[in-house]
């Protein structure tokens, strides 16, 4: 069955923002402010020392330039549930923008505090194709510094998450391939060696803080239910 779409941004002015119909759209104001914050810490304060992250399984995990195509779908897949969630399901949408403020923050607030890098990246690739240039071209663009925990991987579990969660998207086939398409994309970092296996354990704390931030109601009417059947 078609879904039909929640809101008429056709509709939309900036007079309407801070309507019941379009104040979830105030979500995005978030990121220009994150955006300068990033680039704050990667561009503007260079640190003199970056504890540089790893552990054995850096050594084990080959590098393979096919894991690029997932991690470059990585921009598609997160922007896709975005829209997904304006169009379909606003509820979720603004789960997902909460859960992404509160883990996004965090891991900027920890670059400031625990200025880290990794040293994984081949000098040379072992092939000469389409990929390998242009895995060379975001080594040249994209610092190895800031990596712990990964945000690729923190933005991956908000897409999981919002989809587990979400009302509209209830089939297991959904549920089941965003999982694997995330732990697809979450092997990409390691075996790209833009991150170390150390930054995707890093990120599930970080995680669990976002799912409570974005659904600490769901789970306190749960929990109140449970308790409930029990008395």
């Amino acid at each position: 069955m078609r879904k039909n779409i929640m809101v008429n941004y056709k509709n939309f002015r900036l007079s309407k923002l801070n309507t019941e119909e379009f104040k979830h759209l105030k979500y995005f104001l978030y990121w220009p402010i994150y955006g300068i914050f990033y680039i704050g810490t990667e561009q503007i304060w260079i640190r003199d020392y970056y504890y540089p992250v790893h552990c054995f399984l850096d050594d084990i995990i080959p590098f393979h330039e096919a894991f690029l195509i997932p991690y470059m779908l990585w921009f598609v897949y997160l922007i896709g549930f975005i829209v997904y969630g304006l169009l379909y399901d606003t509820d979720s949408f603004k789960r997902m923008m909460r859960f992404m403020i509160v883990t996004y923050t965090t891991t900027l607030i920890i670059y400031l505090l625990f200025p880290n890098c990794q040293e994984l990246r081949p000098e040379t690739f072992a092939r000469d194709n389409i990929l390998t240039r242009f895995m060379s071209f975001v080594y040249r663009i994209d610092t190895n510094t800031n990596v712990c925990p990964s945000i690729h991987v923190i933005g991956s579990v908000a897409v999981v998450v919002s989809a587990w969660k979400s009302r509209y998207l209830s089939g297991w086939g959904w549920r089941i391939g965003c999982i694997l398409f995330s732990a697809l994309i979450c092997a990409s970092t390691v075996f790209l060696k833009q991150h170390s296996a150390v930054d995707i354990l890093a990120a599930m704390p970080v995680c669990v803080l976002g799912y409570f931030a974005a659904y600490l109601d769901v789970f306190r009417r749960k929990s109140g239910k449970i308790i409930q059947k029990v008395y």
